[in-house]
């Protein structure tokens, strides 16, 4: 189980009722070989949690195991809502995850390559009764009723064509981002999101994911740009071999022995 680091404070802690995942005895080997072992972890006690670590620690794992697109060997994932009775997601198939508001970015670029970026936006706001094939008609009213909020994400990450089609992945990574921020997630799993993209477009998503925190979302992030965990997150979480060692706030997890000599080296301090 992680412990806070020195006692040290969380900052930035806010009132704001927020979703909760507990995750319980959560076991997955590969292979014979344990990638993740956590006892006993709670993830959204505060708006943006970080969960950093070395490459092969378990952090993707973990994520896709809350996810339930990787299964478990053992042990149980919980949704605890601000209100409402709790979800066992363990329990749930994966595609099920995103009507209780669980939603995670992909690590790999995913694309519909033959959407437009329009189209693509489009796909997460289409309700079920749209989706066969008797209701092609009804995309107008899809359209209509969700044109404004893409509009928004068009015009805030400057998509300079959205009747074409993605090329770059930059472009591909931000339109499965702005997916998932369409699907409106109470609790948000982002899988290193500004990878690949340059400085302009990381502050762009970093302002994207402020505002969705204040508006009451739980967001946890996996990032290698550390830059981005210090100055965007108000927790973080330091996982090796499998599992949570050490929590705290940006400051103290960045300057603790353990993650410095096992993670940063002494000139990242």
């Amino acid at each position: 189980m992680a412990s806070d680091v020195a006692g040290a404070p969380i900052v930035h802690a806010t009132s704001v009722p927020r979703p909760r995942i507990r995750v319980q005895n959560a076991v997955k080997s590969f292979s014979g070989r344990v990638v993740v072992d956590v006892d006993d972890l709670v993830l959204g006690d505060q708006p943006i949690e970080g969960l950093i670590g070395p490459n092969g620690a378990g952090k993707t794992t973990l994520m896709r195991m809350i996810m339930h697109s990787t299964p478990l060997d053992q042990g149980t994932i919980t949704l605890v809502p601000p209100d409402g009775p709790e979800v066992v997601l363990s329990d749930l198939p994966a595609h099920a995850l995103a009507r209780h508001g669980v939603v995670k970015s992909n690590q790999v670029i995913m694309d519909f390559p033959k959407l437009t970026i329009w189209d693509s936006m489009l796909l997460p706001v289409t309700e079920h009764r749209y989706e066969q094939p008797a209701s092609i008609f009804s995309e107008h009213t899809v359209f209509n009723r969700h044109e404004d909020e893409i509009r928004h994400y068009l015009d805030h990450f400057g998509f300079d064509d959205p009747h074409g089609f993605a090329l770059s992945a930059g472009e591909k990574k931000l339109l499965d981002i702005v997916r998932c921020l369409l699907l409106k997630p109470t609790f948000l799993l982002l899988d290193e999101p500004t990878a690949g993209l340059p400085d302009e477009l990381t502050e762009k998503v970093m302002d994207v994911i402020r505002d969705l925190s204040a508006g009451g979302t739980s967001v946890v992030i996996v990032e290698h740009d550390l830059n981005v965990i210090w100055s965007l997150c108000n927790e973080v979480q330091f996982m090796a071999e499998g599992k949570v060692v050490l929590r705290g706030d940006p400051q103290t997890i960045r300057e603790h022995h353990t993650v410095v000599e096992s993670y940063l080296g002494e000139g990242h301090v």
